[in-house]
């Protein structure tokens, strides 16, 4: 991350009017009212700024969420300035978030993202040793953003358990082979294309790997019915994955336009204990 770049807790009306006017410039759309904002973070939530200088460059926003008797922290948005992606400030975000919420109590925090942006999937699976086990199907809806319009809004739903092993110590399960059940092919435009038909999803593998196009936006652009096409395939495969107990572990990375997911038995991964030292 660039050396000028300092990150600090938002607190105040005046800083959620700036992480307003930064939600603004990256995602073009309408954004969280104020009184929203500031309403959540005095009440057990979290957001943090990234400056350049007295320039904030990037926020990350998170509220209390509950569920089955547990506490845990949503982690909404994470949003960077275009001028300054790509420098690690996602990544620097991400961690500071995660040392104060440990420092508040937490030791969860989840949040979602398109299952088709791979940038974010290696972010949030390879950098940050999140784990996923849950599909939302169109789960915002239509929306009209840039990013978002035109298809369905599939989600994964990350688990970040913070004071895991998996995280602490960056554990990667290790597996001798990794199954590559499906194949790529190529459009006349020169886009991925995920050749899979009717065949059986494996569900016996001990470490299967998924194809992903590099650059999703790319295809949504050129070929939309091609991305829809992406996205109705990639929704099958991962709802039968996550019906059968794997979980999804990693992003293997090429240099030809295609990355891999990476997912394994749940039960192989150390995340939170029970008081008799089972993992749940």
């Amino acid at each position: 991350m660039n050396a000028n770049i300092t990150t600090r807790k938002l607190e105040t009306i005046e800083d959620m009017r700036l992480m307003q006017s930064l939600e603004k410039t990256v995602w073009g759309s309408e954004s969280i009212p104020i009184h929203q904002t500031y309403t959540a973070v005095t009440n057990g939530g979290l957001m943090l700024g990234a400056f350049d200088g007295e320039k904030i460059v990037g926020f990350s926003y998170g509220f209390t969420g509950f569920a089955n008797g547990k506490t845990y922290l949503c982690s909404h948005m994470l949003g960077i300035h275009p001028d300054y992606q790509l420098m690690g400030i996602g990544k620097t975000l991400k961690e500071e978030q995660r040392k104060f919420a440990i420092d508040m109590g937490y030791d969860l925090i989840t949040w979602t993202f398109d299952p088709l942006e791979s940038r974010n999937a290696y972010l949030n699976l390879s950098k940050l040793y999140g784990v996923c086990e849950i599909y939302l199907e169109n789960w915002y809806g239509e929306m009209e953003d840039g990013l978002n319009k035109g298809l369905p809004t599939d989600r994964f739903k990350i688990e970040w358990w913070i004071t895991s092993k998996r995280v602490e110590e960056s554990y990667i399960p290790t597996i001798d082979r990794f199954d590559r059940p499906f194949t790529v092919g190529s459009s006349e435009q020169g886009n991925p294309i995920l050749e899979w038909g009717e065949r059986d999803i494996p569900i016996n593998s001990a470490g299967i790997e998924i194809p992903i196009p590099e650059n999703f936006q790319l295809i949504k652009q050129n070929e939309p019915q091609l991305a829809l096409d992406w996205r109705l395939k990639i929704r099958e495969i991962f709802q039968t994955l996550f019906r059968a107990e794997y979980a999804l572990v990693s992003v293997n990375r090429t240099t030809y336009g295609i990355h891999y997911y990476q997912v394994v038995k749940r039960n192989t991964i150390p995340l939170n204990t029970n008081e008799r030292g089972e993992i749940e």
